[in-house]
């Protein structure tokens, strides 16, 4: 007997798996068609803007390619030519980096397949590239330790063209495997709109499409065995049926294999605890009783693919929200967004580069560790929580202060250098009647060090808290880890 069901009960059974409790940050690449023109704000958008009036990416197809009735999405496969990609090299940087898993976003709402699919003719396989983009991704990360991810978007393709558009490519019915099965020919009850207005505007998906939605996931199932899938917003308006098979199939089939298999979802696309859930470009704001993860991008704008425009975040960012992220039971999935020749640019590896130092002298904070009592310490309050809280991202200071542990130790991670004394205060904690601090007993510490330095450090209670001397020479930079390792006070 299956010990899933298509059934919400029995798949709440499902529990995250130690494997991505314990890693913890993964990296994933928005990487495709949209990666040509390479313009933004949200460079994996342009197919969906460049067919409506009124956005900066229409009239930059149209300046730059022509009008949409004359070039149209379809006619930037020939320039998708990936000569400089190398998977190999995408799998050392990304090692590297500290990130445990990686993948490819295998298909974007645009449609076109990133493998070679049998589904979909449609692909990076048989057209553009020529070559099989998941498949060489795969081989190349699991060669360097990395679990395989895979993330779809494809749900939205249905949504994504304007097939009343009778003047362009998106209502031929020849091109329909790209852009979609032709619907809402005639336009939509309240007039051709852009924007989400439309989306909630269009016919419900047909059978057929729902079949062809499985039909790719399972291709990627059987030829690469993700480790985990990624799945966009778009799965909220599919039939519900659907994703409980697609469940309970995927999660017997890590039963069979012998693997543990993740699945993440946004919003309330599944019922809670029978996945993973996602917050894009935002995390939460407290410690939470389930753990979760999000996604965010390595680029400054939220492009998610290479756009010409964008910048990078400092390093110190991207270090602190995986710190934040851990310290409250989340993970960190970091997008980089390569060029269309498949060049990863050179702000990107710089990020990666960054983070990676830093965790060659800190991952033991964050790698096989679980949140503590309390997250953290500090003056410094998200302003909002959840999916797309980023957008009102914060600064962190010395004063800030995150918490992780394993067995009989404490870590301490301060978001800053702090001087020639660190004070872990006796401040209020935001979850507790009791002091973050208090909760030890004074007898409790047996030492204190800091990781990347090999002597241990003076300490002492103060009446403003943990007083710990620092040690003369920074180890890292970004973030500064005490190690407190603690003891029966009662032996």
């Amino acid at each position: 007997m299956a010990t899933y069901e298509p059934d919400w009960d029995s798949l709440r059974k499902h529990q995250t798996p130690r494997w991505l409790r314990d890693d913890k940050f993964g990296i994933y690449t928005h990487w495709g068609l949209y990666s040509v023109p390479a313009c933004g704000p949200n460079g994996t958008w342009y197919a969906h803007n460049m067919y409506r009036d009124g956005n900066n990416q229409a009239e930059y197809h149209e300046k730059t390619f022509g009008p949409a009735s004359t070039f149209g999405y379809k006619d930037f496969i020939p320039m998708f030519k990936a000569e400089k990609f190398d998977a190999d090299e995408w799998a050392e940087i990304f090692k590297s980096s500290g990130a445990r898993f990686a993948g490819p976003v295998a298909e974007h709402h645009d449609g076109f397949s990133m493998w070679d699919s049998k589904v979909n003719r449609w692909n990076s396989a048989r057209m553009g590239p020529m070559r099989d983009i998941t498949g060489e991704l795969e081989r190349a990360y699991r060669a360097q330790g990395l679990r395989f991810m895979v993330a779809l978007h494809h749900a939205e393709q249905w949504w994504f063209y304007p097939h009343w558009r009778s003047d362009c490519d998106v209502s031929n019915p020849e091109y329909a495997g790209l852009y979609g099965p032709l619907h809402n020919l005639d336009g939509l009850a309240q007039g051709t709109v852009a924007g989400w207005q439309d989306w909630t505007a269009q016919d419900r998906p047909t059978r057929a499409f729902l079949e062809t939605w499985r039909q790719k996931i399972d291709e990627l199932i059987q030829g690469y065995r993700p480790d985990l899938i990624w799945f966009d917003f778009g799965i909220r308006f599919l039939q519900e049926d659907y994703k409980k098979r697609f469940l309970a199939d995927y999660y017997n089939l890590g039963e069979q294999w012998g693997k543990e298999l993740a699945v993440t979802y946004k919003g309330h696309d599944f019922a809670p605890g029978t996945a993973l859930v996602d917050y894009e470009l935002g995390r939460m704001d407290e410690l939470t009783y389930y753990d979760w993860i999000t996604d965010t991008s390595v680029d400054d704008q939220g492009a998610w693919s290479f756009v010409s425009d964008a910048g990078f975040k400092k390093v110190s960012s991207l270090v602190h929200n995986l710190i934040d992220n851990v310290s409250k039971n989340g993970y960190l999935l970091l997008n980089v967004g390569p060029r269309a020749d498949g060049s990863i640019p050179d702000g990107a590896r710089k990020c990666l580069e960054g983070v990676g130092q830093w965790l060659k002298v800190n991952g033991e904070a964050i790698f096989e560790t679980t949140p503590w009592v309390s997250y953290g310490e500090g003056p410094t309050e998200m302003k909002s929580a959840g999916t797309f809280s980023e957008r009102k991202e914060v600064e962190y200071t010395p004063d800030d202060i995150r918490f992780t542990c394993r067995n009989n130790l404490l870590y301490a991670t301060v978001l800053g250098w702090p001087g020639q004394t660190a004070t872990i205060p006796f401040n209020q904690d935001r979850t507790s009647s009791f002091t973050t601090i208090k909760r030890l007993e004074p007898g409790e510490i047996k030492s204190v060090r800091m990781l990347g330095v090999d002597r241990e450090l003076n300490w002492s209670w103060t009446p403003q808290g943990l007083s710990i001397e620092t040690p003369g020479k920074k180890p890292c930079e970004h973030a500064y880890v005490f190690r407190i390792t603690r003891q029966d006070p009662f032996r």
